[in-house]
């Protein structure tokens, strides 16, 4: 798969195709052949190798079919070759460069999609059973009865009250799909960010976002997993924090390693963060 993202990547038509999602994540064909000198034959033929190399994702809606930047791929490749040197120093100099070139958004779009060796079935426990949650979240437990309407409430310990942070399922249908929505800010992201009282409570402000899971087999032995995060505030502070781009945070890219470690291995990764 390496050999696949690098050939998607050495052309600069693809190239650009994946800026103009990561600009603004979700377009369709058409919304991606704006602009463009090429043909929507030539697009769509791109975006075909894209796909091939997982680098992109595509949801419907309707109709349409939207195209999603997915970072799955370049992530594995940054895990494989940049913890070698000196990751942090890497990390601070992309905060910078994003700090330098940021300009708001108008409600951005994250989309990871993995493969899993397992069965729609285990799978769906690991992300909705208490046991499973707790070894890849860092210790925290997510407890719902995972029906419409109905909270996911955050166990921090075995022995501690489940903590209603306003969570609520939105779709559940075992197998296939789950979407609840996202929490806000918390004192203890403030804490571990190292935010003040008063930067904690402008990111309070941001309106929840919603999380959704598409289960689907792959294969004879896999499943492929797409997760969807959406509904942000415009230039939103959580979207930074689930996407990994916040220092300390390892966000979606980091807690989806460990879903696959722990299903596959029966062991979880090391030191997850819970963002």
């Amino acid at each position: 798969m390496v050999d696949e993202v690098f050939r998607a990547l050495a052309d600069p038509s693809r190239r650009r195709l994946l800026d103009r999602l990561n600009e603004r994540n979700g377009q369709t064909l058409r919304e991606l052949c704006d602009g463009l000198a090429s043909t929507r034959q030539a697009v769509s033929k791109h975006l075909s190798v894209l796909e091939a190399a997982d680098l992109v994702t595509t949801v419907r809606r309707g109709r349409e079919k939207l195209h999603h930047l997915n970072a799955a791929p370049i992530n594995a490749i940054a895990e494989r070759w940049l913890s070698r040197y000196d990751r942090e120093r890497a990390a601070a100099l992309a905060d910078l460069t994003r700090a330098l070139e940021r300009q708001p958004m108008e409600s951005p779009t994250f989309t990871y999609t993995t493969y899993v060796a397992t069965t729609p079935q285990r799978l769906w426990s690991a992300l909705t059973e208490p046991a499973f949650t707790r070894r890849y979240w860092g210790g925290v437990a997510l407890v719902s009865d995972w029906t419409v309407g109905a909270p996911v409430l955050w166990q921090d310990a075995p022995d501690a009250e489940p903590r209603d942070l306003g969570q609520r399922v939105l779709v559940a249908e075992p197998y296939r799909r789950l979407s609840y929505s996202w929490h806000g800010f918390q004192p203890e992201h403030a804490e571990h960010f190292g935010w003040s009282a008063e930067e904690l409570a402008a990111r309070l402000g941001e309106r929840r976002s919603t999380v959704t899971f598409e289960i689907e087999p792959h294969g004879a032995s896999a499943v492929r997993l797409t997760v969807r995060h959406d509904d942000f505030s415009p230039d939103s502070e959580m979207h930074r924090a689930i996407s990994g781009q916040l220092d300390g945070s390892g966000g979606w890219p980091e807690l989806l390693a460990g879903l696959k470690t722990l299903v596959e291995t029966g062991e979880p990764m090391p030191a997850q963060h819970t963002d």
